[in-house]
C-alpha cells in the first residue's frame, strides 16, 4: 500500500527524491480514493516499478500542502521528481494513472521525459506547478536579464509565494510558451494557471494597488 505522509516535513522529504514519487491526495470520505489506492497498490508491487515510491496524504489534514499544489478535489495524483511536480492526474482515472507512471518510469532523465511528453502537456504542467509561476531568464536567486530582475524584485516586495522556471534551460519551452500564451516576451507571470502578463502589466497592477490581491492564492 502507498505510504502515508502525515505532515509537511515527511511530504517534502518524500517528494525530494530524484527517483519518481507518486503522491495520492485523498480523503477517507471519498469512495473514489479507495479505487486509486487499489491502483497504486497494484502498481507498487510490479517489479519494473521497484524504484518508484508511492505515497498517500490526507488532503484536508495537510491543507497547506494541498493549497500550494492546487488540490481542489480528491482524488488527485501528483508525480514528483527532485521536489518538482512533473505531472498530475485529477480524478480516479486508473488508466491514465497507469499510463503516466509507465511513461515517467521509462524516461531515465529530464531530456527523455521532455521528448516523450507532448509540448502542450508539458507547458500546462509547468504553468500549474505552483499557484504563482514566473517564467524568466535565470531564476529568483540569479536573474539573467534586467526585466526578470525587476519582476523578481516586485514579487519579493509583495512578499509573494512563487516558483520560477528558467526559460534559458529549455529552448522548446521558451519558444512554445510564446505561442501557447500568445505573449511574445519574457518574463511571463501566471497565477492559478492563468497568464497575468509581463513586467509592464505587473508594474501597472503594483501602482494601482491591485497586485497584492491578485497574488493572494
Amino acid at each position: 500500500m502507498p505510504t502515508l505522509l502525515s505532515n509537511s516535513d515527511s511530504f517534502t522529504k518524500a517528494t525530494s527524491n530524484p527517483d519518481l514519487s507518486v503522491v495520492h491526495f485523498a480523503a477517507d470520505w471519498a469512495e473514489q480514493c479507495g479505487q486509486v489506492n487499489d491502483v497504486l497498490d497494484a502498481l507498487s508491487k510490479r517489479t519494473e516499478y521497484s524504484k518508484i515510491k508511492f505515497f498517500k496524504c490526507q488532503a484536508e489534514d495537510l491543507s497547506e500542502v494541498s493549497l500550494s499544489h492546487k488540490i481542489e478535489a480528491v482524488p488527485t495524483v501528483l508525480l514528483f521528481r527532485s521536489g518538482k511536480v512533473i505531472d498530475r492526474i485529477d480524478g480516479a482515472d486508473a488508466v491514465k494513472i497507469s499510463e503516466k507512471v509507465k511513461l515517467y518510469s521509462n524516461a531515465s532523465d529530464t531530456n527523455e521525459i521532455n521528448q516523450t511528453v507532448p509540448l502542450e502537456e508539458r507547458l500546462k504542467a509547468l504553468i500549474n506547478q505552483a499557484p504563482v509561476m514566473l517564467f524568466m531568464k535565470g531564476d529568483r536567486n540569479v536573474p539573467k536579464c534586467g526585466f526578470s530582475r525587476q519582476m523578481v524584485q516586485i514579487l519579493n516586495e509583495a512578499r509573494a509565494s512563487y516558483e520560477t522556471f528558467d526559460i534559458l534551460t529549455d529552448e522548446e519551452v521558451r519558444q512554445g510558451l510564446k505561442t501557447y500564451s500568445d505573449w511574445p516576451t519574457y518574463p511571463q507571470l501566471y497565477v492559478k494557471g492563468d497568464l497575468i502578463g509581463g513586467l509592464d502589466i505587473v508594474k501597472e497592477m503594483q501602482v494601482a494597488g491591485e497586485l497584492g490581491s491578485a497574488l493572494s492564492v
